[in-house]
């Protein structure tokens, strides 16, 4: 996704947040929590002593949550105005083991064997760079989204990020990537869950803020919005089915 889309989202409300307007929504889940497995995988690894990349670290509000498990942080982004909320979230938390740096993921300027730990949360996943800069035995642990995350609400509006991609699995094409790497594959797992949101008003603003339509316009998309809407309206909600895919890699 492209840097612009961020640094819009950024400009418009402060980071990944929404400010005080959040959409209102719950969420179902069947078969695990798929933001906690990552979590858990990741604080798993032996790391009080462990140098971690963050590749695409947005505002950083992750890597501010879990850095007291790690040495240091190395948190790297192409967005100027998410960078510029992670330095401002970073002196009013006072952390002083996260360092923020602007570099393209793909070219990364890292010494060979540099870090013990990189993970990405729907971020890049520049396999061959990690691989380079992990060294020997390093974990490359990643959440990512599946091939059929939103799929009815892109097929309503025409278009999407991953639009009409519904038989690539993206399980399968990650891993094919990574082994072309030299990783190998400790850990893969699919999540299928629901959220549900409240309102027309907290679909749209949902919408506003996540690059599944880079140029979604409340305005000119109101009609497709109305549309999914009233097809997957329940007593619980607006039902917008996820789709998110956890790996965990390995450097031999």
């Amino acid at each position: 996704m492209t840097k612009e889309f961020y640094n819009k989202v950024a400009r418009k409300f402060g980071g990944y947040a929404y400010g005080l307007s959040n959409p209102k929504y719950t969420k179902e889940f069947t078969d695990g929590i798929p933001e906690d497995d990552f979590k858990n995988h990741l604080l798993s690894l032996p790391g009080k002593d462990k140098k971690v990349l963050d590749v695409g670290c947005g505002d950083c509000k992750f890597a501010f949550g879990i850095s007291e498990n790690f040495k240091e942080i190395v948190a790297i982004d192409n967005s100027t105005e998410l960078l510029k909320v992670a330095r401002s979230k970073q002196k009013e938390l006072k952390n002083k083991n996260v360092k923020i740096l602007r570099l393209d993921a793909d070219r990364m300027k890292f010494e060979n064997e540099s870090f013990d730990i990189a993970f990405s949360r729907r971020g890049p996943t520049p396999y061959k760079e990690i691989y380079r800069i992990l060294k020997p035995n390093g974990h490359y642990v990643i959440i990512e989204i599946g091939e059929k995350d939103t799929m009815d609400l892109k097929k309503v509006f025409a278009r999407g990020q991953g639009y009409g991609n519904w038989d690539n699995p993206v399980s399968e094409k990650e891993k094919h990537s990574a082994i072309n790497a030299g990783f190998i594959t400790n850990f893969v797992k699919e999540y299928f869950y629901n959220e549900y949101y409240e309102s027309y008003e907290d679909l749209d603003l949902f919408l506003q803020g996540v690059p599944i339509f880079p140029d979604f316009d409340p305005e000119k998309d109101k009609r497709f919005l109305q549309k999914y809407i009233e097809k997957f309206k329940t007593k619980k909600g607006i039902k917008l089915p996820r789709h998110r895919v956890v790996f965990v890699f390995q450097k031999t």
